[in-house]
């Protein structure tokens, strides 16, 4: 007979993927219900939100049109390199000003500037880092992606943000594409469009970070590459191009919307009390400092003028 957090846990995940609720509000009920109960599934659940993210983003691409997620690629890359040079190099000065200790504190660092718990399950092994570094450095940038989720959308409404200036903006401060994805579907369509495109230009330079840490270490750890980003570009040529499949496309990229709410839900219900326990306040910190100065130095400038399409 299922038990109260399984049938807790299986009711979330259908009524995230129902359409019913928010990518904000999933992500709430996943971590109330992480917090609340005892998982149930907690292994297959990382596995299923791994695989559902990444479905979801090539579904997503069905509602792309090419001609913008190519402009939008190139505009963005000059200021991902800068972005992600700048956060490389502030994020080790914190860790080491703050002490943490082992991987951490590059694990921490290479989360925040690229793409979150992909360039950590990338970099990490390379590193040679051991389940403790990993589950503080997952936790510490899953918990920060969760607060960027709900706070973001109301930030750039309370500032008036274009839909252009708030997709650049959550693209180069949020760290996973899943939370990327949720809050610009939150705030607007060309939000969602800038925001997924230059999130995902980011998401490829885990290939030259993860050999730049092998070379460095010395280790020859196979590096994975996100195929399904060449999947994403894959549909939204079909989508710009392929004129045969324009009564399914929105159907796909409604789909991918619906995944990825499950997969919010799916990311927050494996926030526990231990995981909270586990990140400790030294890397947490580095984290949030590293988020703010990040984000804010991104708004700035986007808000300036400086950075824009």
């Amino acid at each position: 007979m299922p038990t109260l957090p399984k049938i807790l846990f299986i009711a979330g995940l259908l009524l995230s993927f129902s359409g019913f609720i928010s990518p904000p509000l999933a992500l709430t009920l996943g971590i109330f219900f992480g917090l609340s109960f005892p998982h149930p599934y907690i292994n297959e659940s990382r596995g299923i939100a791994r695989t559902l993210l990444q479905g979801s983003v090539v579904a997503l691409g069905f509602g792309m049109n090419l001609h913008e997620v190519l402009k939008a690629g190139r505009s963005g890359f000059l200021y991902t390199a800068l972005g992600i040079t700048f956060a490389l190099l502030l994020g080790l000065a914190i860790g080491k000003l703050l002490r943490v200790r082992g991987n951490s504190s590059f694990l921490i660092t290479a989360g925040t500037a690229i793409c979150g718990g992909s360039a950590i399950a990338a970099v990490g092994p390379i590193l040679q880092a051991n389940e403790e570094e990993m589950a503080v450095s997952l936790g510490t940038v899953f918990i920060l992606n969760s607060v960027a989720l709900l706070i973001f959308p109301a930030i750039g409404g309370a500032l008036h943000l274009s839909q252009t200036q708030f997709g650049l903006w959550a693209a180069l401060a949020i760290h996973d594409t899943s939370s990327v994805v949720g809050a610009t579907a939150k705030y607007g369509t060309q939000a969602l469009v800038i925001g997924t495109t230059v999130k995902l230009a980011r998401a490829l330079w885990i290939v030259p970070l993860a050999l730049a840490t092998a070379a460095i270490k010395h280790n020859r750890s196979r590096i994975q590459f996100p195929w399904f980003i060449l999947f994403f570009l894959l549909a939204a040529v079909i989508n710009t191009y392929v004129s045969a499949f324009s009564r399914v496309t929105p159907s796909l990229f409604t789909l991918g919307r619906l995944g990825l709410t499950a997969t919010l839900f799916l990311i927050g219900s494996g926030i526990s009390r231990s995981t909270l326990k586990e990140v400790g306040w030294r890397p947490l910190l580095q984290g949030v400092l590293l988020w703010l100065a990040v984000g804010l130095t991104s708004l700035y400038f986007i808000r300036t003028g400086f950075i824009s399409f």
